[in-house]
């Protein structure tokens, strides 16, 4: 094999985020790119407690259209902001699974620049009929769990 096609094969296996296996490809699907997580269109992707707020925040919302309802940040950012290539350029992933149960940890920057963009989730995944869904979703950098935030539309879920 010719060096420079060794060189190029070495920098793709190298290059890249670091992922650890099955939980963290669940977990890299709303990083590469970066995907809203509380969209309705990825739903089958989480299970209970997370699917009851992404049931509040739609009632939420349904009710009152144009005010913010529970989520209005990116959850698997812990951000409204940030650079999509800064985010993926700095993305490291890590697992630990236990049986059917999975932690999957998630380091990145927001931006290229500045200490306040660094972030630390915390994915916690279910085997549910052979495949990893998202359980929860948790923040180191900002000491919160999606589980337990507080929802407006509580009381308007029908």
């Amino acid at each position: 094999m010719k060096p420079g096609v060794l060189l190029a094969l070495c920098i793709c296996a190298f290059s890249g985020p670091a992922l650890a296996g099955p939980a963290s490809d669940a977990v890299m699907f709303f990083y590469s790119p970066v995907k809203f997580a509380a969209d309705a269109q990825y739903r089958d992707r989480f299970t209970e407690p997370v699917t009851k707020l992404f049931e509040l925040n739609d009632a939420a919302l349904k009710k009152n259209p144009d005010e913010v309802a529970c989520i209005d940040f990116e959850p698997a950012l812990d951000a409204q902001d940030y650079d999509d290539k800064a985010v993926a350029d700095s993305l490291k992933l890590s697992e630990a699974v236990n049986g059917d149960t999975a932690t999957v940890t998630v380091n990145f920057n927001l931006f290229t620049e500045g200490d306040d963009s660094k972030r630390e989730m915390v994915w916690d995944l279910k085997k549910v009929n052979g495949g990893w869904k998202i359980a929860d979703i948790s923040s180191k950098s900002n000491s919160w769990k999606l589980s337990e935030l507080g929802c407006s539309g509580e009381d308007s879920a029908d």
